[in-house]
Formats: structure tokens, sequence, C-alpha cells
């Protein structure tokens, strides 16, 4: 096809980048670990492993699962943690291993984790002992066969081990009491597989890396099959992308989203194999100690979504956190509402880079260029090596500026869902492009605009209404700290827009909103229910507001 938006590439960044130069991501790993053995490669609560130590402690657990716990290649083993040093360790050894990992929220359900786990046929779990209790209660009915606890301070030094662990489990009770028979502690793993060999299993990129489970929004979660190539292309995509900005071996990133979630996953991939120092936030929520954080390290990159930036951004004390040094803030997700985005630019001096991309993508699809100015209210130009095309709903390929839903072609694509043949045909059109379920287009230059997701779309009285439009306009008004616009059913347009709204001045009204609206929509978009909230929107586990929880009966609603 014609890659029309090559043109406004920045010098130096190719159409196409080698998706060959790394048979796998245990290469890419082993490479970084060589270049960059002496210097930090994460930090967590103020403590850190160096690349070195990523290798040998890596090298150790991988070298357990084959020797001691039996494991083959591709077998699955499930990692229930959050952003502790653990996980690295985890999820590189594994790689290096031959296994496939299966990200498991741990903030997971019991249904939910015994759907994931007879799904996905996952044998080893390596689980926060926080969570323990949760997996007691599915273990009769999970194909799991041997479980790895850990605790917070597992790989911290001696005395700040010792006395994390014992703060987190007596003083804070923050791990309910669970009992799984046979479950071995995540450093007598390390210890036991130091003397043994990490056998150098062959991999290439159709290797399956990772059964990476959808938000199951729309049904029941899918393993979206992502192999060793989809995520080596992706990061050399990615790493061509930023290859201008950011200096291997110089940089300092922080990553507050779940590593467990797919955006957080490759920015982790990605930052490792820049030899990066990454700071794993475990809790980002906790603004005032990730402000702390922030001034301690004085990072030069940082990942978010809309809602994270915002949260800091009305946090007391942002304004006096040192960031100089920060030259690149990544924004995906979500939609960058334009007033954070203004708000971001002018608190910091650093722009919110906007991407877009999706599990099946591995999962990077688009992204602003880093040296932009300002907001754009787009998502970017597609990466090198990547298609994206605008189609109908009989996927026939639509001209610049019309618009539809978003497809893509490229080396990043999943093979499929996970024993999920029928699922798998239905998102890709008969020459090969899948089908995103995101409404947009392509300008005359390449940007891509995204106008919202294909279920999310309201229809009143036969017209098409854009659920983003209408939060932008909406959190625009300085009375407004949170925003959802969702359809609701009406008797005589069908549908109508209803917004949801967090104050951030109590002394708006339904009627100062109405008026906002009135001066930057047309009738039919203009809101017709206002429902005021206390507590915050409900979000997904890296902050995107979850709009279908919305369109339910209201809770108890505050004036």
């Amino acid at each position: 096809m014609d890659k029309f938006w090559l043109g406004q590439y920045p010098p130096g960044v190719e159409a196409d980048v080698d998706i060959n130069a790394y048979a796998s991501i245990r290469d890419i790993l082993e490479s970084t670990c060589q270049r960059f053995g002496e210097l930090p490669a994460y930090s967590n609560m103020g403590a850190s492993i160096r690349y070195c130590e990523l290798d040998r402690l890596s090298r150790d657990f991988g070298a357990y699962l084959q020797q001691v716990a039996g494991m083959h290649k591709g077998d699955r083993i499930a990692l229930m943690l959050p952003n502790l040093l653990q996980y690295p360790v985890s999820l590189f050894g594994a790689l290096r291993a031959g296994m496939v990992v299966v990200n498991v929220n741990p903030l997971y359900t019991p249904r939910e984790l015994e759907y994931q786990l007879k799904d996905s046929g996952a044998t080893v779990i390596v689980i926060l002992e926080n969570f323990a209790h949760t997996l007691e209660q599915v273990m009769a009915r999970v194909p799991i066969k041997r479980v790895i606890t850990t605790q917070v301070g597992d790989l911290f030094p001696a005395a700040k081990r010792l006395l994390t662990n014992l703060v987190v489990k007596h003083v804070k009770k923050m791990v309910p009491a669970w009992r799984l028979e046979g479950a071995v502690p995540f450093n007598t793993v390390l210890k036991l597989g130091r003397d043994k060999t990490l056998q150098d299993i062959p991999l290439d990129h159709n290797d399956i890396a990772f059964l990476q489970y959808t938000g199951g929004t729309t049904g029941v979660a899918k393993g979206t099959v992502l192999t060793h190539g989809n995520l080596v292309s992706n990061m050399q995509q990615l790493a061509a992308w930023i290859s201008r900005d950011l200096v291997e071996g110089r940089e300092c990133a922080i990553l507050p989203l779940p590593l467990y979630h797919i955006y957080a996953l490759i920015a982790n991939l990605v930052f490792m194999k820049i030899g990066a120092h990454v700071v794993l936030i475990t809790n980002p929520r906790d603004i005032p100690d990730f402000l702390k954080t922030l001034d301690h390290h004085h990072p030069t990159v940082m990942i978010g979504v809309n809602t994270l930036y915002n949260a800091l951004l009305n946090a007391p004390g942002f304004e006096a956190v040192d960031l100089g040094k920060l030259k690149l803030a990544c924004a995906g997700g979500m939609a960058v509402q334009r007033s954070v985005a203004e708000r971001w630019k002018k608190a910091t001096g650093t722009p919110l880079v906007e991407g877009y991309g999706l599990t099946e993508t591995s999962p990077v699809v688009t992204s602003n260029l880093l040296s932009i100015k300002d907001w754009t209210g787009t998502v970017g130009l597609p990466l090198p090596s990547t298609e994206v095309s605008v189609i109908d709903d009989d996927g026939g390929h639509l001209a610049r500026g019309e618009r539809g839903e978003l497809a893509v072609r490229g080396p990043q694509v999943m093979r499929g869902y996970w024993n999920r043949p029928e699922e798998t045909a239905k998102v890709f059109t008969q020459d090969g492009w899948l089908r995103t379920g995101d409404i947009g287009y392509l300008d005359e230059k390449g940007y891509c605009r995204i106008t919202d997701r294909k279920k999310d779309i309201i229809i009143v009285s036969g017209f098409k209404v854009f659920p983003n439009e209408i939060e932008d306009v909406v959190a625009m008004h300085p009375g407004v700290l949170e925003v959802a616009a969702v359809g609701v059913p009406d008797p005589s347009s069908g549908e109508a827009v209803k917004i949801v709204v967090v104050k951030k001045d109590p002394a708006l009204t339904e009627a100062g909103l109405i008026a906002h609206c009135r001066e930057n929509l047309t009738g039919y978009k203009i809101p017709k229910l206002v429902e005021f909230r206390t507590e915050p929107l409900p979000k997904s586990n890296i902050g995107k507001v979850l709009r279908r929880l919305l369109r339910d009966p209201p809770a108890a609603a505050a004036a």
C-alpha cells in the first residue's frame, strides 16, 4: 500500500526496521546485560539491581524452571505480581528458559483467576503472598502444579528485606492468611537454580512468548498469542522511533503502570533494550510517595495514562517536583484530553507524546513524533514496518479523511487468540488486516485520529456522537476533575448523551456545564443528562475510565 505518511518521518527514522536482527527477546536481554552489566537495571522502593545481577538472577530462575520444576519449552507460567524487582527476574528467567508467560492481574477475584489459569493451561505460578489466599480458593480446580510465593522485599538487601516483609505482614497486615501445600519461596527457587544449568533452548520468531489476556470488556477475556517475533518487532520499531532522543545506557525511566498490562510490558522491554535504569512504582495511587520518587530519581522518560497525569497535576506539591531532566512523557491506553496535555506542558515544559495500540498488536501501532511542541489531537503516525488503513463494515478501504474502523498490518500483529479460531477469524479481514474495533481516520499527512471505540458510539436521532469529543469539551471546564460520556436510552431520539462528572469546583452546577457545552458543541451532541459523583470514576487497572460501568443505573449521586 501507499505509505503516504513516510514523508513526515524525522531524519534517521527509516520506513522499515530490521526485525530479524534478533531471534528472540532472550537475545536482546543477553546483549543488554553484556553491554551494560554494571549499570542499574531496576529500582523499586529504594533497592536496585544492576544488569549483571538481572542476568544472574534470571538465569538462576530459568534454570530452576527447567531442572527442578521440570518445565519444557512452550509450557505456560503465570506471573501474578505487582511492580516489584521479582517481576523482571521472573519474566526474563521464564523467557530465557523457553516458557510462555501468562500475565495475571494480582487483583483478580477467584472466579477471574480460575478462568485464566484454566484457559491458559498454566502449570506454574509466581504469586505475591498478599494474594495467595485468592489462589488457595481455586487450587483444586486449576492445572497449577507448582506455586512459587514471594514477599514484597525478597530482593531487597538483607536488613531492608526483613524489615519490609515484617511491616507488610504484621504491622500493615496486608497478607491475609493462606495455605498452599508445597509452595516454594522465591529466594529458595533462586538458590536451587544457582548450581543448575540453564539449557540453551532454540528460540525464534515463531515461538510464543506471551499469552496476554485482553480486558474482557466485550465478553469473556481472550488470550492473545504474542510471539517472540511480535515483541522483537515492536521493540525494534519503538527503539528506532526514540533513537534520536534517548541515549542507550543513559536514561532513567519511571514505570508507574502495572507490568502485567501490555502498555507497561512493551515499555519495560524497550527500556531494557536501551539499557535504561527502570524505576518500578508499585502503587502509583500513593501520590505523595510517587512524587518523592520522581523528585529523587530525576527521570528522563516516563509513561502514563491521561488519568495518571491528571492526578499528578492536581496533587499538592507537584509543582515543587524537579522534572528538569524529563525528555519524554509517553501517553497511551486511553485518549489524552487537551486540557490535561496543555496543563502538563505548562507545568513541566515537556509535551505528552501520545501513541496508540492494542494488545493484539504487541501493542504499539502509531506514535506522535517526540519533537512535537504541543498537543496534536492525533495519536501520531504509523510506526516503521507498519501499515494502517481505514475500512468500512465490509472490509473495503476508505479514502483519506473518511471515518471508519482502523485496520492494521505488520510484524507486531498477533498470531491469533489462544484456542479460539472462530474469534480469531472475526477480527481479521480476508486480506489479512486486523480489525481494531476503533473508529477514526487518517488525515492528508497520515496522522491517525481516533474518534472512539466502535461499541461506545452514541447514536442520537441517527447522528453519531463520539464520547471522546464530549469528554474533551467538558474537561476543558475549570470546575471539572473527571468526566465520562455514555449513551442512555431515550424515547424520542433513541439514545441521549449522559455525562458523569467528578467536580473540582464544588460550586459547579448542571446549568453551568450545559451552558459550557452549548458554546462548544452542536445541538444533538449536548448532554441531556448530568450526574455528579463524589467518588472517582471507575477505572481499569491502568486507569482507563470504564464507560460500561457507567451505563448501568447510577449509584447514589451527590448533588
